[in-house]
């Protein structure tokens, strides 16, 4: 199975889709090539893109410290034997706490093995993930690629994608879940690859550096 987990296989899945592509291959030639964005696919890494949901980043990197100066190494019985409140003191909203807790518990009861799913098929990933209350399509979606490196994956509700892909496409409106779905179909199975080259996008129209992840 393809993946997007070294340098050089986003490389030449960028490749790919430039050479089919002239908006992606415009990207290519006015940012380069994205640099790939890897976690591991642990339940650190799945936190983390919780926490990171609807807020900022400066945001998110305090509350993300004040968590593991408290929780690291995130071992699901630690997390279990932190309450709700005292979650909300690190700096998540009661519902990011009450979804640590439940990520916590659908790994001690088995109901999802981040081990297993390296093997397993996208949509039974996406279908464990998004049965742990608080983690919806979009979160599911950025685990799927940065941290299982699957190269198909594709969170039609980030917002960065979003208004990259409004610009490519020329549009006035920001496109919702079905249009960022059918605007995506043509660079099927690669639009985890896509992903990379749009949020590069957005870096440039937001005048961000290229730089890291």
């Amino acid at each position: 199975m393809f993946r997007l987990e070294t340098q050089a296989e986003l490389d030449d899945a960028v490749a790919r889709l430039a050479a089919k592509d002239r908006r992606l291959a415009m990207v290519v030639d006015t940012h380069g090539l994205p640099r790939l964005r890897r976690m591991p696919p642990n339940l650190e890494s799945l936190l983390r893109i919780v926490t990171d949901q609807l807020i900022s980043l400066k945001a998110g990197e305090a509350i993300w410290r004040r968590l593991e100066d408290r929780l690291a190494p995130f071992e699901p019985l630690t997390l279990t034997a932190c309450t709700i409140e005292e979650l909300m003191d690190l700096g998540l909203s009661r519902a990011k706490a009450r979804t640590f807790h439940a990520a916590a518990d659908a790994l001690l009861h088995g109901r999802l093995c981040l081990h297993a799913a390296r093997t397993h098929p996208d949509q039974e990933v996406l279908r464990q993930l998004q049965a742990i209350p608080g983690i919806g399509p979009w979160t599911s979606s950025i685990f799927l690629l940065f941290g299982l490196g699957r190269p198909d994956a594709w969170p039609t509700g980030d917002l960065a994608l979003q208004i990259a892909a409004m610009d490519l496409a020329g549009t006035t409106g920001r496109p919702g879940a079905a249009e960022m779905e059918a605007l995506a179909r043509p660079w099927q199975p690669l639009r985890g690859a896509a992903a990379h080259l749009l949020w590069s996008h957005y870096r440039g129209l937001k005048g961000i550096p290229q730089s890291g992840s």
